[in-house]
C-alpha cells in the first residue's frame, strides 16, 4: 500500500547539496528593526497582537488556516498475475493464499490552499497524481467534489476547480522578495484533522540539485512540513502566500520532521497555473544543451579568472543549439547580459521561457569571448522507453524491467539520487518470483555493481549468464539482499 504522503516519505539525506549551496536572490529587507516600545495608540506591526503586548501571528493565521484545505483522493490499482505480485500486507491480514480482487481502492490525503474565491484550488501533483475521484473539505467541514485542471510532475503543482463561490482565499505573493532569515508559516489540513500551522525561518532560497522533481527551485524552511500537508502554504508575516509546501528530507523511516522542508515558490507556481489553465499543459522553452558548473580546475583550463557559467558536456543533434552554432565544450558565460551563476536557475530559466524567444548569449571557446543568438524551440516530449525484456535461460528470466523516473521513485519511497530499474511485470512461475521478487521492486544492485539505468542492466544481466546472482532489492523504502538461481 502506498503511504498517506507519499512525498514526505521519499526524500534521503543529501549532505552534499547543502555543502554546494543554493541560489540566494537578493531583495529588500523584510523586516524593520522593532522599536523600543510601543504608545497605546501606535498601530501595530504584521505579527504583532494586542493581548498583553505579547508576539504572535494569530491574525496571520486566522486568514490563511480559512483558505487551506484538506484532499483527498482516491484511485483505482488494478493488481494482474495473483498474489506474487502484491504486498505482503495482504498476506499478514488475509493469510498465506488470500483470495485478492483485481482491483482495489487505494486513498491519499494531502492539504491545498484555495487562491480564488470561486474555488480555484493549487496543491502538489502527487497528491492527486492517478486520481479517479477527488474530494476537497474546508475549514467549515464542507466537502466538495473536485476537477482536476491541469497537473505538471516536472514541478509537482497541481489545480483543482471546486464548484463554490466566496470562499477564503489566499492569492499568491511574490516570492522574489522571500530573504533567508525571513519568518514563514507552513500551514496545512492533514488527515481531515483541522488546520495545523508550524512556524519556523526560511534557510535558503533557489535550493535545486535535489533530485526530487525535474525542475526545482525550492524555497527551504526549518518549519515543520508533516505527513499530509504536501501541498499546504508556505506563508510570510505579511500572510501572504509564497510557497506550497512539497518535501522534507527526513532520516528517520516514519519520514518524519527533521526540520529541512522545501516549497515551491509562488511564482514558479503561478507560472505552472497559468499555463495549466490557458493550454491544459505547460509549454517548456528548449535550448537542447546538457550545462554543468563549470569547477576550479576546468576555471584554468578554459582561461577563466574564477569558476562561472554553464559549460556544455553534451549538444542535442538538431537542437536549437546545433542550429544556433553552440558547440560541446562551450561556455555559457551570460545570457541576455545576465551572468549564469547557478546550474539549476539556468535550466529553469530556460524552460520557462516561452519557445520561439531569442536569447543572447556570451560565449567562451577556445579562450576567445563571442555572441552567439538562439532561437528556443518547445520542448519535445521524451520518447516512450520499452519495457526492456529480459533475456531466457538466465535468473532473470520472466522477468520485465524499466527505467526508474522521479515520479516513480517517489512511489516507491527510493531515496533521492538513488537509481536503479523497476520489476514492471514478473512471471509468476520465474526463478526471480519464486526467490521473493514482486512487481514495484527496484533493483539496485546485481552481484554487488551498482545499477543506475537500464543500460547498467543489461550489462550486468548479460555477464550473468546462467549463474545465480545476488541483487540488492529496495521495496517500500527498505533495502536487502536476495539470492535468484538461475532458470
Amino acid at each position: 500500500m502506498i503511504s498517506l504522503d507519499r512525498r514526505t516519505r521519499v526524500i534521503a539525506a543529501v549532505a552534499a547539496v547543502f555543502a554546494a549551496g543554493g541560489l540566494v536572490e537578493s531583495a529588500r529587507a523584510r523586516f524593520a528593526s522593532p522599536p523600543v516600545a510601543l504608545a497605546a495608540e501606535t498601530a501595530l506591526p504584521p505579527g504583532r497582537t494586542a493581548a498583553g503586548g505579547a508576539f504572535g501571528f494569530a491574525p496571520v493565521v486566522k486568514q490563511a488556516a480559512a483558505a487551506v484545505v484538506n484532499i483527498s483522493s482516491t484511485k483505482i490499482v488494478r493488481a494482474e498475475g495473483g498474489s506474487a505480485q502484491l504486498s505482503p500486507l495482504f498476506e499478514r491480514f488475509f493469510g498465506e493464499e488470500p483470495e485478492i480482487p483485481h482491483s482495489y481502492r487505494e486513498h491519499s490525503l494531502g492539504s491545498g490552499v484555495i487562491i480564488r474565491p470561486d474555488g480555484l484550488v493549487l496543491t502538489n501533483s502527487h497528491v492527486v497524481e492517478g486520481a479517479t475521484e477527488v474530494r476537497v473539505s474546508g475549514a467549515d467541514k464542507r466537502e466538495y467534489r473536485a476537477r482536476v485542471l491541469g497537473s505538471d510532475p516536472k514541478t509537482d503543482i497541481a489545480v483543482l476547480k471546486i464548484d463554490a463561490q466566496a470562499l477564503p482565499a489566499l492569492p499568491l505573493g511574490d516570492s522574489s522578495h522571500v530573504q533567508v532569515g525571513d519568518v514563514v508559516l507552513a500551514v496545512g489540513n492533514p488527515f481531515g484533522i483541522g488546520q495545523t500551522v508550524t512556524m519556523g525561518i526560511v534557510s535558503a532560497t533557489g535550493r535545486g540539485g535535489l533530485g526530487i522533481e525535474d525542475y526545482e527551485d525550492f524555497i527551504q524552511t526549518d518549519a515543520a512540513i508533516n505527513p499530509g500537508n504536501s501541498g499546504g502554504a508556505l506563508v510570510n508575516s505579511q500572510g501572504e502566500l509564497v510557497g506550497i509546501n512539497t518535501a522534507i528530507l527526513s532520516r528517520s523511516e516514519d519520514g518524519g520532521n527533521q526540520g529541512i522542508g522545501f516549497a515551491v515558490p509562488s511564482n514558479l507556481a503561478g507560472q505552472v497555473m497559468k499555463q495549466l489553465l490557458e493550454h491544459g499543459r505547460v509549454i517548456r522553452g528548449w535550448l537542447g544543451v546538457l550545462p554543468q558548473p563549470v569547477t576550479v580546475s576546468e576555471a584554468r583550463f578554459f582561461k577563466l579568472s574564477q569558476p562561472e557559467g554553464a559549460l556544455l558536456g553534451e549538444v542535442t543533434p538538431g537542437s536549437p543549439a546545433v542550429q544556433a552554432g553552440l558547440q560541446r565544450g562551450d561556455i555559457l558565460l551570460r545570457v541576455n547580459g545576465q551572468p549564469i551563476s547557478d546550474i539549476n536557475a539556468f535550466r529553469l530559466q530556460i524552460a520557462m521561457t516561452p519557445p520561439g524567444t531569442q536569447l543572447r548569449f556570451e560565449v567562451r571557446r577556445d579562450g576567445q569571448d563571442r555572441e552567439i543568438a538562439v532561437r528556443l524551440a518547445e520542448l519535445p516530449s521524451p520518447p516512450e522507453r520499452p519495457v526492456k525484456a529480459v533475456a531466457p535461460s538466465s535468473p532473470f528470466e520472466g522477468l520485465s524491467v524499466e527505467e526508474l523516473n522521479p515520479q516513480l521513485a517517489r512511489r516507491l519511497r527510493v531515496p533521492a539520487g538513488a537509481g536503479g530499474v523497476v520489476i514492471a511485470d514478473i512471471d509468476s512461475a520465474s526463478p526471480a518470483a519464486e526467490a521473493g521478487l514482486q512487481s514495484g521492486d527496484v533493483i539496485q544492485e546485481v552481484d554487488r555493481k551498482p545499477v543506475q539505468n537500464l543500460d547498467d542492466f543489461r550489462r550486468t544481466a548479460a555477464s550473468a549468464g546462467k549463474e545465480p546472482v545476488l541483487l540488492l532489492i529496495s521495496r517500500l523504502g527498505h533495502t536487502f539482499y536476495l539470492a535468484v538461481d538461475a532458470a
